[in-house]
């Protein structure tokens, strides 16, 4: 049997792992950090084109419980909305995007990858790797392990080892000029229904809501930043009160909402990668945010991982070339994900709100945001397991 070395325990890595299994596949995922990442990062939205490749999986009973429907998106500024948006499509069978916690995804995808059989390995950060002439790949780890398989899949994110060992030469992540927080306030009473997701542009930041069923309301903002800030470490409460104060005078419960919640997630820096111009080499290739990280505002990184990972399976079930299935693979997905991008970078970076940006944002809802089924073509796309791939002429 086939045998694939998977870098990265993410998101991308077991559902890769478990979609290679379903195309008979072996796999092993390799995670550099000695820990899980149960209590990693706020949450995060998975529209139905994710969602469906949970359901070819069998995953999507798994991961529905770790959050919650959100099948709409109201767009306010000053007081007034500008537009409300379908957030995310829907399956045949009445399914609508959720919202999720990351670290509840990461449990599930886990522990259901674990169930199923396949090895997961802490403390194992990608050093090096090369493919011999016997058509297998040698990977070597920081702590002095090794491990040979048949190909090598990196899913170990936006900074990955894999992308730069593929080609030295790969572009590096495009810092988007705002931090990503959130966090979940208690005992609070917000306008809005249950599930829908309330974005208000505010003078100098975005903030979104989302009353919860049980009467918590979860909440994400995008402070802008003219750089990242790396490694600084801001103490709970400086961060609390730069929060408090980035939203003072704002028309809107930021502020409430912000001193109800017991904990605020540490800010994280957005980046994308607009173009890798090469995803694969030899018997190497990277997926998710490896090969194309996109804003957090397109609601699609969790998404196109899970695209990609059942693609690649197709691929490398239906072309039994593993070169080839790679070649197939990426026409397949590089047109879909590039776009993807561009349209994460329209929809949000640290300069939309700014005094250009609140003028032109009532006309862009107006003409084009704002118009049913605008942004269907993200969510309505579908990945058929059965069709089978077809190689790229050469």
């Amino acid at each position: 049997m086939t045998k694939a070395l998977i870098i990265g325990g993410g998101i991308a890595g077991p559902i890769t792992a478990m979609a290679l299994q379903r195309a008979g596949i072996s796999a092993t995922v390799h995670e550099a950090y000695d820990r899980t990442a149960d209590g990693v990062g706020a949450f995060l939205s998975l529209a139905t084109n994710g969602l469906d490749v949970l359901h070819t999986l069998d995953l999507l009973d798994a991961v529905r419980h770790t959050g919650f429907a959100t099948p709409r998106m109201e767009i306010l500024m000053d007081g007034r909305r500008l537009a409300e948006i379908e957030h995310g499509g829907a399956l045949a069978d009445g399914t609508v995007a959720h919202t999720v916690r990351r670290a509840g995804l990461y449990a599930a995808l886990r522990e259901e990858a674990l169930r199923r059989g396949i090895a997961i390995e802490y403390g194992k950060r990608l050093a090096a790797a090369e493919t011999g002439p016997d058509r297998t790949v040698l990977a070597r780890f920081d702590d002095g392990t090794e491990a040979t398989g048949d190909l090598l899949i990196g899913a170990d994110g936006l900074h990955s080892v894999t992308r730069t060992l593929i080609d030295p030469a790969a572009p590096r992540p495009r810092y988007l000029g705002m931090l990503n927080t959130g966090g979940y306030a208690r005992g609070v009473r917000v306008d809005g229904e249950v599930g829908v997701m309330r974005m208000a542009f505010g003078r100098r930041c975005f903030f979104c809501w989302i009353p919860m069923p049980d009467g918590d309301v979860w909440w994400f903002a995008n402070p802008p930043a003219d750089r990242d800030p790396g490694r600084t470490v801001t103490s709970p409460r400086v961060w609390r009160d730069e929060l408090t104060a980035l939203f003072a005078g704002d028309d809107f419960p930021a502020a409430e909402l912000i001193a109800a919640s017991d904990e605020i997630a540490s800010p994280w820096a957005t980046y994308d990668l607009p173009k890798v111009p090469t995803w694969h080499r030899d018997r190497m290739i990277i997926v998710g945010d490896a090969a194309h990280a996109v804003s957090p505002s397109s609601g699609q990184g969790a998404s196109m991982a899970m695209e990609d990972a059942i693609t690649l399976a197709k691929c490398l079930r239906d072309v039994p070339d593993v070169p080839a299935a790679f070649a197939a693979y990426e026409a397949l997905r590089r047109p879909r994900v590039e776009r993807v991008v561009a349209q994460g970078r329209r929809n949000g970076s640290g300069k939309t709100v700014g005094r250009i940006g609140r003028l032109l944002l009532p006309l862009v809802f107006r003409l084009f945001a704002g118009k049913p089924g605008a942004q269907s073509w993200m969510y309505d796309h579908r990945v058929d397991w059965a069709t089978p791939v077809t190689p790229v002429a050469a």
